[in-house]
């Protein structure tokens, strides 16, 4: 009898478990909604704020005093939400190499593991945000007069919506066990955290190691998203070691994502998508294709240029990889080259363009460093050519003997009839450039320039004369998705900034200083450390995080050591490029990888060539200054 009543028991949890993963699912689809929309209509807003100071500074000569400070209060609600949306769509940045190759069932645990983590950070960090909240509120802006509290409610806002969605995606989980095991783990390791704060103090400058060394890399490791693994050592940090208040963590994370230079991160995204769906990226990568396509090895050359064009455009690797490929690679194949040597030379362009203005980690060290935007624009340009000219180098090499003989090669008339089409998406990236040069827009400004342009000439010139394919539908998902990735990416940024103000506080920036300056060889070892540390630093955490950690330490000492900061700026850039898209770590490598439908394992071997090819070109770079800096 109590057989058959266990039976029944077990029976009725098989019956109710998929009735409840399937509620979970609609309740957590309707809350998804609720915040993508206006998360979408945030992106709107700020581009409409932004370009009508623009059109009312530089067209009316009367500008509005009060654009900038409503863009920077919805800037908040737009990264949080951001945030928000991401962590629903489990999009926020991880490093998934070791989890990725765990059996299933530990796959299944460490995700849910990482899931708990992140709930973690949130639970513990909801109420010093809701204090910094309520702080701000005796802060009035100056322009529109409203409490501060209005943009800092952001914070709190976003901290609940994000735990609620990871409560959500606890409660889908199909086993219960394996759920209540990862809650367990990451409880475990808190409270032994927690019961070893008296021991952990008088250590001192070791509890830098310890938690920004080891738990940062086992959670990172681990597969919980940089974001939050920044956050949970940083906080345990704070509050284990020191009797510094949790409301100054959240203080250091708005401070991080509130610089008004960042808000160009959604608009160049949504920038790059809007120049993919229109097809203006198409049109420039069709003529390169009528230039070159006769030529061995011909279309991975043009490959090379693509990517130089487009990154001149949308800031974004996934933005510019997404706009390339699919128009590059069925020709490509077609001809005979091999899938893995493809992926292998998209994600080395990833790399090699990452100078290329507007570059968003470009945009990122201007703001955590105060090294001219401009400078940064205008010194990023020579580099990039330099590693083209190394990879095209090793194109010629492995192709010099490519059949070409069924290939046609385009006539005079078919180069020009691709040259017109593809003009008007050719001018983009002058347009951009020249807007910043003349003092038209500034770099924050000119992203909402090249949305009007791409807009006005993407719908009238190739969606209703050329390539008739604007979908006006589609602009809804792209302006979630450039919510999305925006609060993935301005999320680290607040966490690792309140990450590199404990580092400054420790004292560990004037120990990096005297350990840097006293390095034998003056500026000339310093830069190969940089090099050697940043092509690390930048598989393991990826650009825009290592620079935000880094930046604001490593810069003051290259001044000092005589190195001119823009030089060190490309330096560093490009090494951390190599180790953003080199395997097995480099989380580009993947991305190009799945832009390009390709199995992983297929480029492993080819893309070492490749990324020898950007280290020559990056020892160039570093050995003539003038390269960088010659056009100041």
């Amino acid at each position: 009898m109590a057989h058959a009543e266990l039976s029944e028991i077990m029976a009725g949890e098989a019956d109710h478990s998929p009735r409840r993963r399937s509620f979970m699912e609609s309740v957590e689809h309707a809350l998804g909604r609720m915040v993508e929309i206006p998360a979408a209509l945030l992106v709107v807003a700020e581009i409409v704020i932004l370009f009508a100071g623009v059109v009312a500074r530089y067209g009316l000569h009367s500008p509005l005093i009060w654009s900038d400070e409503l863009a920077s209060i919805l800037f908040l609600w737009l990264a949080m939400l951001g945030a928000a949306v991401a962590f629903r769509r489990a999009e926020h940045m991880r490093m998934t190499a070791i989890v990725a190759n765990a059996r299933p069932a530990l796959r299944a645990y460490l995700d849910l593991v990482a899931t708990a983590a992140a709930l973690a950070f949130l639970l513990l960090i909801a109420w010093p945000a809701y204090e910094y909240a309520y702080e701000e509120s005796y802060i009035t802006t100056p322009a529109l007069q409203i409490l501060n509290s209005w943009r800092a409610a952001a914070l709190p806002t976003g901290i609940g919506l994000m735990a609620l969605f990871a409560l959500l995606r606890l409660a889908r989980a199909a086993n219960v066990r394996t759920v209540l095991a990862a809650i367990a783990s990451v409880a475990v390791v808190i409270a032994v955290f927690w019961l070893l704060k008296g021991s952990l103090r008088p250590l001192g400058n070791l509890n830098l190691i310890i938690f920004f060394v080891g738990v940062t890399g086992f959670s990172v490791f681990a597969g919980v998203p940089i974001a939050f693994a920044f956050g949970l050592a940083t906080y345990g940090y704070l509050a284990l070691t020191t009797s510094t208040p949790l409301m100054v963590l959240v203080g250091r994370m708005d401070e991080g994502m509130s610089h008004l230079i960042l808000l160009s991160v959604p608009l160049f995204v949504f920038l790059g998508l809007l120049i993919e769906m229109t097809g203006m990226a198409r049109a420039m990568v069709a003529f390169l294709a009528s230039l070159l396509g006769h030529v061995r090895g011909g279309l991975h050359y043009v490959l090379v240029g693509a990517m130089y064009l487009v990154s001149g455009i949308s800031g974004s690797k996934a933005a510019d990889m997404a706009a390339v490929a699919p128009v590059l690679f069925p020709e490509m194949k077609a001809r005979g080259a091999r899938p893995g040597d493809l992926v292998a030379l998209l994600s080395a362009t990833g790399a090699q363009t990452e100078t290329i203005p507007p570059s968003l980690v470009l945009i990122t060290i201007g703001s955590v460093t105060g090294v001219s935007i401009a400078a940064l624009f205008t010194g990023g340009l020579l580099p990039g050519v330099v590693l083209a000219i190394t990879l095209s180098a090793l194109v010629w090499w492995r192709y010099r003997k490519e059949d070409l003989s069924h290939v046609k090669r385009a006539s005079g008339a078919e180069i020009w009839r691709a040259l017109i089409i593809a003009l008007p998406a050719l001018a983009l990236p002058f347009v951009i450039r020249y807007a910043v040069i003349e003092g038209i827009a500034t770099a924050t400004e000119v992203s909402t320039i090249g949305i009007v342009y791409a807009f006005i000439v993407g719908f009238f010139i190739y969606g209703l004369l050329i390539y008739r394919n604007f979908e006006w539908r589609r602009l809804m998902p792209m302006l979630v998705e450039t919510a999305c990735l925006s609060g993935a990416i301005l999320l680290i940024i607040g966490t690792a900034t309140g990450m590199a103000w404990g580092l400054t506080q420790s004292g560990f920036s004037r120990a990096l200083a005297t350990a840097m300056t006293g390095l034998p060889g003056g500026s000339a070892s310093f830069i190969a450390v940089s090099i050697l540390a940043f092509v690390i630093l930048g598989s393991v955490l990826e650009g825009i995080p290592a620079i935000v950690l880094f930046g604001p330490l490593l810069f003051p000492i290259a001044r000092a050591v005589g190195v001119h900061e823009v030089h060190y700026a490309m330096i560093i850039i490009l090494a951390m490029g190599i180790g953003l898209f080199a395997p097995p770590f480099g989380v580009g490598y993947y991305a190009a990888c799945a832009i390009g439908r390709v199995d992983p394992a297929q480029g492993i071997r080819p893309i070492w060539g490749y990324l020898l090819a950007l280290m020559v070109g990056l020892i160039i770079v570093a050995v003539f200054p003038w390269i960088s800096i010659g056009f100041l």
